[in-house]
C-alpha cells in the first residue's frame, strides 16, 4: 500500500501531469498560491525542461532583461493598480497566468 499522497508508477504506466500542478509544491514554493513578485523562486517549472523545453523562454527572458528595465527607467513611478492578491489568476487555460495586470503611474 502507497503512503498517503503517492502513486506507485511501474514501467510502463502512462500519466498527465497537468501544467497547474508544476510550482505548488509547498516544501519547495512557500505560500504557492499567493502571487509574489519577490519570490526567489529557482527551480520553478514555467519553461519546462528536457525535450519539452519552450521554444519561447529565450524571447521570455530577453523580455525580462532588456524590456522591464527600460520601462521602468521610463515610467518609474508604474506600479499595480490593484493590491496583488485582488488581481484575477487565470487557472482555465493551457498556461497559467493573469488575466490582466492593471498598472498605474
Amino acid at each position: 500500500m502507497n503512503p498517503p499522497g503517492r502513486v506507485l508508477v511501474r514501467a510502463g504506466d502512462r500519466g498527465i501531469l497537468p501544467g497547474e500542478l508544476a510550482n505548488r509544491d509547498p516544501a519547495v514554493f512557500p505560500d504557492p498560491d499567493r502571487l509574489d513578485l519577490t519570490r526567489a523562486a529557482r527551480h520553478h517549472q514555467a519553461f519546462g525542461g528536457g525535450p519539452h523545453h519552450c521554444v519561447g523562454r529565450p524571447l521570455a527572458r530577453l523580455g525580462l532583461q532588456v524590456v522591464l528595465p527600460v520601462l521602468f527607467r521610463r515610467i518609474p513611478a508604474l506600479r499595480p493598480a490593484e493590491e496583488l492578491d485582488r488581481i484575477p489568476f487565470n487557472y482555465d487555460a493551457l498556461i497559467d497566468g493573469l488575466h490582466a495586470l492593471p498598472v498605474t503611474w
